[in-house]
């Protein structure tokens, strides 16, 4: 596809139905993309990979291959009439304050604000009622706002503190270990952190976890034997101790150290994948302590909670697919002797503890309720929540009698409320002070049905009083892996969406962890079509029942979900009108090939486990199966160049083979965007005019001229 002028005006909004209108096309000059002869062979099936030469995210070339793609959709966007209006309003709609839940540290109490249209949150504290005072602004910490703060941890005296940055969007972090009281930096930066916390013992040092530098590129090159160090304040970390996973036998993929609050043990979590990990756990009051198994397989999701001296809380959803919390003795602590303090429901549990008790959280049809138990697994009361949405945050020290926890919904923007743990009772601690009312709007459940008849939930969000005509700008979203549950939360960019008028649709798709392990597995390895047609079914609910029609939807998913988008829009192109596939898995032939990629076989299988599982994921792999012939709906594929989560060579790959394809005269554009990683931490600014323009290319292709809700905009700008 080469050099395509763009009919841009496809279908006119009602009003302008009856007169004919034009508008100049926007041409795009698509740069060439080279082809070489890399073949791969799977089980006797030769598989080109033409474009196999823009993995090298090193190479002048690949380099060269960007600034040209984005050139040319830069070139396009610029074009569209309404995309600065979407940035003011972006940037309006965002400039206001926002703060975390407050958490006690020694003598200070500490929280994250934003006074709204900072790249990065702050660290504030204060003392009692004291004077609030900056403790960390990662602003700082950049010209450009790319380097993020990325945790933070505390001694338990709260003495001390140590805190990770990612520079440009990497998972790669550096560790800044600092004194609380003066601020001041205490030793040397720690380097090559990566998929890790910090957990301190006592004053004199904390556990991390990383991957030994591969060679090649850091970005790109294959990391899959993580081990747990720990390192002793005062010593260069080249002398920092190996405590697990040094070993061929200790080889894991996922390794994670936490120190128990009363600081008395060490658990160690390994895994080889996304799912299951075997648990192990030490007694630092011992001089050298030794390694005990708590549970030797993969076969569960399991990890402890709480200890009370040597009793261990455990929350595991082994023999329990939504999760139970058990008990069990330090000294005899394998499966057999387990014991069930809260057991398993019919509802997904998530639990947490706080002032000397725990706290249930339960999915129920992705909404959330809480009950709150004694640490001899009595329930205590239910927590009455502010509303129908997601509940967040419960939980806290164990000498803590209040904590806060959020609330919010896909209508309301988070609040906090101030919870005391002995009566129950809360109060509203901060409401956002938003240029949104969510009076005007309204979410209602639905639930649909599937090819093969599963019934799916979905919450579909719009303004009160939209007319269900066909007409109505649309995004659907979706996810469906990993066990990841969507729950209902605010935010900015689809307040801006349905300010114009758009409908804002979520299902809760097989692959996610809404109804627990078992539709967790519904949706994995060579059920993973499941997922593909409960989004198709998604997209054709809001169409037969009027919400939008196929010119005016748009489907949107990034990572896990940018496969599905990719694999969506190449099974069904002629669904949807725009698809919007973020940082997608799009060759799954190859994914396991690259950094930690390897470790989402629980969820995929790989290309070289056998030939049936090679011919499913063929089947799919949104790479592999764009067509030559095919008209694909306007397409915007966005990812980062520092993206190390899913290499960009995904998303270069699919849209190479859509530019070459493409057999209609919609856009196949690729927006690369310098400088950041996969998402987390990405800085307000570049955020911002990420979704102009997602928006904007979204509005464009359903044929808008200018936007639903102009009035909007005068208003703002009045």
């Amino acid at each position: 596809m080469k050099n395509i002028s763009l009919l841009a005006a496809l279908v006119l909004f009602a009003a302008c139905k009856e007169e004919s209108k034009t508008r100049e096309p926007i041409t795009v000059n698509y740069p060439t993309t080279k082809k070489v002869d890399t073949v791969d062979n799977y089980f006797g099936t030769e598989v080109p990979d033409p474009y196999r030469w823009l993995e090298d995210d090193r190479s002048e070339e690949t380099e060269a291959w960007v600034k040209k793609q984005n050139a040319a959709t830069f070139g396009y966007l610029e074009k569209i009439p309404f995309r600065e209006d979407l940035k003011n309003r972006l940037e309006k709609l965002w400039n206001y304050e926002k703060v975390g839940s407050p958490f006690k540290e020694g003598d200070y109490t500490y929280y994250y604000k934003n006074n709204g249209l900072q790249n990065q949150y702050v660290v504030y504290r204060k003392k009692d009622n004291g004077e609030e005072e900056v403790f960390l602004d990662p602003n700082t910490f950049s010209e450009d706002g790319t380097t993020s703060l990325m945790g933070l941890s505390f001694t338990k005296d709260g003495s001390k503190a140590a805190y990770l940055i990612s520079e440009g969007g990497s998972d790669w972090r550096k560790g800044i270990v600092i004194d609380a009281e003066s601020k001041e930096i205490v030793e040397d930066t720690l380097v090559d952190i990566k998929f890790s916390g910090i957990s301190w013992k006592g004053n004199e040092g904390f556990y991390y976890s990383s991957y030994d530098k591969p060679e090649g590129s850091e970005l790109s090159a294959k990391t899959d034997q993580h081990k747990l160090y720990y390192h002793k304040l005062g010593t260069p970390q080249s002398e920092d101790k190996i405590i697990f996973g040094g070993t061929p036998e200790e080889k894991h993929r996922y390794v994670g150290g936490s120190v128990s609050e009363d600081q008395k043990y060490l658990f160690i979590t390994a895994s080889i994948s996304t799912s299951g990990n075997k648990l192990f756990m030490m007694d630092l009051s011992k001089e050298n302590p030794e390694l005990v198994t708590i549970l030797d397989d993969t076969d569960s999701d399991t990890y402890p909670i709480e200890n009370e001296g040597s009793k261990l809380y455990l929350v595991t959803d082994r023999d329990a697919p939504n999760k139970k919390v058990v008990t069990v003795d330090a000294s005899n602590p394998t499966p057999d002797n387990w014991k069930d303090l809260i057991p398993e429901t019919e509802n997904v549990l998530t639990a947490a503890t706080g002032g000397g008790y725990f706290f249930a959280e339960y999915m129920v049809d992705a909404i959330s309720k809480v009950l709150q138990y004694d640490y001899d697994g009595n329930l205590v009361r239910e927590v009455k929540l502010p509303g129908v949405g997601s509940a967040g945050g419960f939980g806290g020290k164990k000498e803590d009698k209040e904590f806060y926890f959020s609330f919010t919904n896909y209508n309301t923007p988070g609040s906090l409320y101030k919870y005391n743990v002995d009566t129950g009772e809360y109060e509203q601690y901060w409401k956002p002070q938003i240029d949104f009312n969510p009076g005007d709007y309204e979410s209602k459940q639905v639930f649909y049905n599937s090819k093969d008849g599963t019934k799916v939930p979905m919450i579909i969000t719009y303004k009160k009083g939209t007319e269900l005509n066909g007409k109505n700008p649309t995004i659907l979203y979706g996810y469906g892996g990993f066990n990841v549950s969507l729950t209902p939360s605010f935010s900015i960019v689809n307040a801006v969406w349905m300010e114009q008028g758009g409908v804002y649709a979520v299902p809760n798709l097989r692959g996610g962890g809404e109804y627990g392990k078992k539709w967790h597995i519904a949706g994995t390895k060579l059920n993973k079509q499941n997922v593909f047609d409960d989004f198709i079914a998604a997209a054709e609910y809001l169409i037969e029942n009027k919400y939008t029609s196929k010119e005016y939807l748009a489907i949107r998913g990034g990572s896990n979900g940018g496969l599905l988008v990719g694999a969506t829009m190449t099974q069904r192109p002629d669904l949807m009108q725009v698809a919007l596939p973020a940082v997608g898995v799009m060759d799954m032939l190859r994914y396991h090939t690259f950094t930690a990629g390897a470790g989402w076989a629980y969820d995929y299988g790989t290309s070289e486990d056998s030939e049936e599982m090679f011919n499913y994921i063929k089947g799919y792999s949104p790479v592999h199966n764009v067509k030559e012939g095919t008209e694909y709906p306007a397409t915007l594929v966005t990812t980062g160049d520092h993206d190390d989560r899913v290499v960009p060579a995904h998303s270069f790959k699919f849209a190479a083979e859509l530019q070459e394809k493409q057999a209609g005269e919609q856009p196949t554009l690729i927006r690369i965007e310098t400088n950041a990683g996969h998402g987390a931490g990405t800085p307000v600014s570049k955020t911002i005019e990420q979704y102009a323009d997602i928006f904007g290319f979204t509005f464009y292709n359903m044929g808008y001229e200018e936007l639903p809700n102009q009035a909007v905009l005068k208003e703002f700008k009045d």
